[in-house]
């Protein structure tokens, strides 16, 4: 049966950073989106090659192959595929050579999985075949707890607990991550778009808060690994 290609974009995710790719991947396929991940310009031309694609993203600065030369091979047989380059490169010059080789967009590294989500919609609204998947799928148990994402409630039985948008963010990526470390760059730059200092100390202030929201199921914890990032489990 041929695949609704109504319901998402397939996007190919070129990212040689396994650890930023695999977060970026999995908060796109929470937004419905179909994501492929190559590790290298290489592999992503050769899966290029393979299927067809509603938009890449491209990293940069990668080894084998680097975004920009992956973009001209791309754009040799594909001259209308929206492409997104990610890099932490921010010259001038970078931008302006980005743009004719005709990038439709430029983000640069650290960014917020938020706006990232929010410039590839704009890009894929042009096309008249695209649709966003609804909202309501974005929900999560968590132990004796639900996360509603879209109106920002955390509920246990009857009880609900409003949260914020950052908590509710902060909460739906440990979820999407449950068991795994996430390390706190990695955290801090799709929450907050910055890996500082400061942001670091309110990093640590939210997951506080979050370790009381879910206090009332003594088998979830929000662990620290120590010098690295968090881990939310679920000892059930």
């Amino acid at each position: 049966m041929e695949e609704n290609k109504t319901n998402s974009a397939k996007i190919l995710l070129v990212e040689d950073d396994m650890n930023l790719g695999f977060v970026v991947q999995d908060a796109l396929r929470m937004e419905g989106f179909r994501v492929h991940l190559s590790k290298d310009g290489k592999e992503g031309l050769l899966q290029f090659n393979k299927e067809e694609y509603d938009l890449c993203l491209l990293d940069v600065m990668m080894p084998k192959k680097d975004g920009f030369s992956l973009a001209e091979d791309i754009r040799k047989t594909n001259a209308e595929v929206p492409i997104v380059f990610l890099t932490a490169r921010g010259m001038s010059e970078d931008r302006i050579k980005g743009f004719k080789l005709g990038a439709d967009d430029y983000i640069t590294k650290p960014f917020s999985s938020e706006e990232l989500i929010l410039r590839i919609k704009a890009i894929l609204k042009r096309n008249p075949n695209f649709k966003e998947e609804p909202k309501d799928k974005l929900k999560f148990d968590i132990g004796r707890y639900q996360l509603d994402f879209p109106n920002y409630e955390l509920k246990i039985g009857d009880d609900k607990k409003k949260l914020t948008k950052k908590e509710a963010e902060l909460l739906k990526l440990l979820c999407e991550h449950q068991d795994q470390v996430l390390e706190r760059e990695l955290i801090a730059n799709m929450i907050w778009g910055d890996d500082s200092y400061f942001v670091g100390r309110s990093m640590d202030v939210f997951i506080t808060k979050l370790r009381k929201y879910l206090s009332d199921d003594p088998n979830l914890a929000i662990v620290n690994v120590h010098g690295v990032g968090f881990r939310l489990e679920n000892r059930e």
